[in-house]
């Protein structure tokens, strides 16, 4: 289809590409739903394999039931062993166990087979490949570690854990800016865009045409035929709701490089389970966004889905962007297999920027060992000497946040949550306030954001630490999903941070022991049944 020019309300121009209805018809008809009816297939095959086996179960002599109940013990035991002898959270470990117990063969099977790693074993293999690649291309100044150290022995001591584990050095004299909504952010997102010369690096969870990316591509458009480099990346799974399966020819046509992660394909693969959920916008080397703003109208409230939709995100300008542009090279070139020189895009930022305060860029992996996502919020919550402010969409805890959380509290930590008071998913939402009651046993304060959705991921400790990015406090983000953010101490838009904080708890009503009594029976119940399960969720 031919490209598509319309105006908005403002009569401001934006350019959209796809001419596609997501009526029942045409998704069936399409790529999308042929996809959909394979895997469909697969499965039903499947289960039809395992009812034929139950069928053929009822059907055995004693003697040859005696063996097949054997063999099944013996997968099981083999299953319980490996599962026992995981790093896995206790939490996830007993939802597994769970699954088996009630369906022992199938359950068994379908543990054994996320364990195999079929599908992403070559995804592995080259991320750790770009990643060794990258220990040439960044190195952390011993003196700005030093004196971080010097400052903060607890930022110091994080800054070293995030280095030697994933290459992840801390940077001074870089600017921050803080973003309290995604309407704030996006006029600067476009003017940044719009300085481009070398490059822009465009990497998102969601993009939807609309208003906010039609502005955007607008503007990708007219950089391109200026000569500059422009790749943009985004999510398979936004083929299931968003754009079409061919929008990244559409955007060839336009001269914009584009690839989508890990697409839907007609074949059952554990790699589905793994998204890139990140948010990262790089222009030239010399300004990086991050945090929790998709490129969708919601985002920057120019359509109304939950009430307002509260995001945050930061803008930063100096050294420490390299580490968002390696982030995303490292990501875009999972797929390719020619060997690309990062260094062209590094070192390019503003040397001239004087900036107070440590900035640590650092990502997290699904297929990486460490857990560092969720090790920094533990870091943050096990180091704070008067107060911990946390905004999040969603909270679905493991044993090890929940400890951390409480202990906060028990302590005399003044631990304060966010989170929505319209939900986007009703069923997480239960499953979220089920944790609502032990918190607040251990004096942690919950709020919940009457206005509409919190979608922002942000921590604010004691005046001086901060962390802006895409990670919720949820089993998805912590333990399944590609993730990004940025670790704060001292830089000056931690003031904004906590002003913000402020007038969100005025726009809140804090959950009590009360409240909680009179929620919806149904809520309860739907909260208590899905923590059976939460880890698989």
């Amino acid at each position: 289809m031919s490209k598509i020019k319309k105006k908005n309300a403002d009569g401001e121009g934006i350019r959209l590409l796809k001419h596609w209805k997501k009526g029942l018809f045409s998704i069936i008809f399409s790529r999308l739903g042929i996809v959909i009816i394979l895997l469909f297939i697969q499965v039903s095959l499947l289960f039809s394999v395992w009812m034929y086996f139950d069928e053929v179960l009822d059907s055995m002599s004693l003697n040859k039931r005696a063996v097949y109940y054997i063999v099944s013990i013996t997968f099981l035991i083999i299953a319980l062993l490996i599962l026992f002898n995981s790093p896995m959270d206790s939490a996830a470990k007993l939802s597994w166990m769970l699954l088996i117990a009630i369906f022992p063969l199938f359950g068994t099977i379908f543990y054994i087979w996320t364990q195999i790693e079929m599908g992403h074993r070559s995804i592995r293999h080259k991320l750790n490949t770009l990643e060794k690649k990258s220990l040439k291309s960044l190195k952390q100044n011993t003196e700005v570690y030093e004196n971080l150290q010097n400052i903060s022995a607890e930022s110091g001591a994080l800054s070293k854990y995030l280095f030697d584990i994933s290459n992840a050095p801390v940077y001074t004299n870089t600017d921050t800016k803080y973003f309290p909504l995604g309407e704030d952010s996006f006029p600067y997102m476009c003017e940044e865009i719009e300085k481009a010369e070398k490059f822009i690096f465009i990497e998102y969870f969601i993009i939807e045409e609309g208003y906010m990316w039609g502005t955007i591509l607008e503007i990708l458009a007219k950089k391109v035929t200026q000569g500059v480099d422009v790749r943009v990346m985004y999510d398979g799974t936004c083929e299931f709701t968003t754009l079409p399966c061919y929008y990244p020819k559409k955007l060839a046509e336009l001269g914009i490089k584009c690839q989508m992660w890990e697409p839907i394909k007609p074949v059952l693969t554990s790699a589905y389970n793994y998204r890139d959920h990140r948010k990262i916008l790089v222009v030239d080397g010399k300004t990086a966004f991050c945090g929790g703003v998709n490129l969708a109208d919601e985002y920057i409230n120019h359509i109304v889905r939950f009430g307002i939709w509260k995001d945050t995100s930061i803008m930063i300008k100096g050294s420490a962007v390299d580490s968002f542009t390696l982030m995303f090279l490292q990501m875009w070139n999972v797929k390719k297999h020619d060997d690309e020189d990062f260094t062209k895009f590094l070192n390019l930022y503003d040397k001239n920027i004087k900036a107070d305060g440590y900035v640590i860029p650092y990502c997290d992996s699904p297929l990486s060992d460490q857990k560092i996502a969720e090790r920094v919020y533990m870091d943050v919550l096990y180091t704070a000497k008067k107060y911990v402010y946390i905004m999040t969409p969603y909270l679905v805890l493991d044993d090890e946040l929940t400890t951390a959380l409480c202990y906060a509290g028990q302590r005399g930590i003044d631990v304060r949550l966010i989170l929505p008071g319209i939900p986007d998913k009703k069923v997480i939402w239960a499953l979220s306030k089920n944790h609502y009651k032990r918190l607040l046993k251990d004096g942690v304060k919950v709020y919940e954001y009457t206005p509409g959705f919190i979608h922002a991921k942000t921590f604010l400790s004691d005046d001086n630490k901060a962390i802006v990015g895409s990670i919720n406090l949820d089993y998805r983000s912590l333990y399944h999903h590609f993730e990004c953010a940025a670790y704060m101490h001292g830089t000056k838009c931690i003031e904004d941070i906590k002003k913000d904080f402020i007038q969100t708890f005025e726009k809140c009503k804090e959950v009590t022991f009360e409240t909680i009594k009179k929620e919806k029976a149904s809520i309860k119940i739907t909260g208590a049944i899905l923590k059976l399960i939460a880890p698989l969720l």
